[in-house]
């Protein structure tokens, strides 16, 4: 099997709650400037164990999500070793195919890829994610799931696009997102309140 991985997603962008790129219509403000997190409680690529490790992607979507074009700079936490970060890669550039594969198709540009220190904890539906340190920091996102009447998270299911195809993505709001970006060319952001999105996943691609 060329990967099997299974994880948890944070996700945060400068849309309202909820994001209309989820059920394909455009973005709130003509763009969608997000950042996406992957961490990889289990899995292995090529039989490389990947577990413990985080790939982060910055986003910039320069309209409706479906017609691609996006702009990114992907992360790989800094305690990844060589091979695992290659293998991480591999994924996310589609080499290996399966469900990650179409999503990538989306993207026109990858302006970089870096190591970094990330930081990505979830406990009892709130999510913390940092990309970076210090005067080095990227990204920094709070953000916590919506509940429903049940006290079960609020699911999204069955949408047109989605950053972890074959997973409900749990609902849920950043208290703050800050992104510093501009370094790459893409847009700083400092916003509070603002749409993000939570899930696990698990990914298999033969």
């Amino acid at each position: 099997m060329a990967y099997q991985l299974e994880g948890r997603l944070l996700e945060v962008c400068n849309c309202n709650v909820l994001c209309p790129c989820w059920i394909g219509e455009d973005p709130d403000n003509g763009t969608c400037d997000s950042v996406l997190a992957y961490h990889f409680d289990k899995g292995t690529i090529d039989g490389v164990d990947v577990s413990g490790r985080t790939f982060a992607a910055l986003a910039y979507l320069p309209g409706n999500v479906l017609d691609g074009n996006w702009r990114v700079v992907a992360f790989v936490d800094d305690e990844a070793t060589d091979e695992q970060q290659e293998a991480l890669l591999n994924v996310f550039t589609g080499r290996l195919g399966g469900p990650l594969a179409d999503l990538v198709q989306l993207i026109g540009e990858v302006v970089a890829v870096e190591r970094a220190p990330i930081t990505f904890t979830v406990e009892k539906g709130r999510g913390t994610l940092r990309v970076g340190s210090g005067v080095n920091l990227i990204v920094e996102a709070e953000m916590a799931s919506y509940m429903g009447a049940t006290e079960k998270p609020t699911t999204l299911q069955e949408t047109i696009f989605s950053t972890i195809p074959g997973s409900p993505a749990y609902v849920s709001k950043a208290t703050r997102y800050r992104r510093n970006s501009s370094a790459y060319g893409l847009q700083d952001i400092d916003i509070q309140d603002n749409n993000a999105i939570q899930g696990h996943f698990h990914f298999e691609a033969a």
